[in-house]
């Protein structure tokens, strides 16, 4: 159990992510700088940053994640593929894909495994160390299509789970936080992602049992300061 107040142990469960259309390299070269300063598990970003924080976090223990298919998982599974098999290249510890999730619903339960599984195959392949986290994006889904998704991600070989993009109509919530963990039941592990962006749920999500974060905000988290919140909930543009 985390405590509440000051503490930078938050901050070793967070990938500090960092996704937005317009966001530069210097705002990247930022976030490296808070993951080092403030002890990250990752820097999440889009794969064509992924050379940049690789060589920004070269002697750290930060690891780089970026993303696959993303935000909505609708490319052709080739190119899932040889987009993770080029994150790896380029230096990608960390790929976080989404599933096809039009496919999930009409019940391809065929189509949705080989997709995880190219991405798995592909990414692994080039380096097994390779963590491949399939994100299934709960705010689409039955709890019934929740819990398939989980048991193909682990059939497919996948490392973790995890909600949402980030992108969708909704996040994290504690209810799919503890599906999903019920459901991989140690297998796998689990990210929360999706409006986590204040103590408050980060403190909620770990002591549920999420093994990881996917935040914007870690220093905020890390030190507590709820001045900041999402742009959602203050109506505010966002700052990167």
């Amino acid at each position: 159990m985390l405590e509440k107040g000051y503490d930078k142990s938050y901050a070793k469960y967070c990938d500090h992510t960092v996704l937005r259309a317009y966001t530069t390299t210097e705002k990247v070269k930022e976030f490296c700088k808070e993951a080092i300063e403030y002890g990250a598990a990752a820097v999440c970003v889009n794969p064509v940053h992924v050379k940049l924080v690789h060589d920004e976090l070269i002697g750290t223990d930060v690891k780089v994640a970026t993303v696959i298919g993303f935000p909505l998982g609708a490319n052709k599974t080739s190119i899932k593929a040889m987009e993770a098999l080029e994150a790896v290249k380029d230096g990608a510890d960390e790929v976080d894909m989404v599933i096809n999730i039009g496919a999930l619903r009409g019940s391809e339960t065929d189509f949705v495994y080989n997709d995880i599984k190219a991405v798995v195959d592909a990414a692994k392949g080039e380096n097994a160390d390779v963590k491949v986290k399939v994100i299934i994006e709960t705010c689409y889904l039955t709890d019934a299509e929740k819990v398939l998704a989980c048991e193909l991600s682990l059939k497919a070989g996948a490392d973790f789970v995890k909600t949402s993009t980030g992108m969708g109509n909704g996040g994290a919530t504690l209810h799919d936080i503890e599906l999903m963990i019920k459901t991989v039941d140690g297998k796998m592990q689990v990210k929360a992602s999706g409006g986590v962006d204040n103590r408050a749920a980060a403190y909620a999500f770990i002591n549920a049992g999420a093994d990881r974060l996917g935040v914007s905000r870690v220093p905020q988290i890390v030190n507590d300061d709820t001045s900041i919140m999402s742009a959602a909930a203050t109506n505010q543009p966002p700052e990167f």
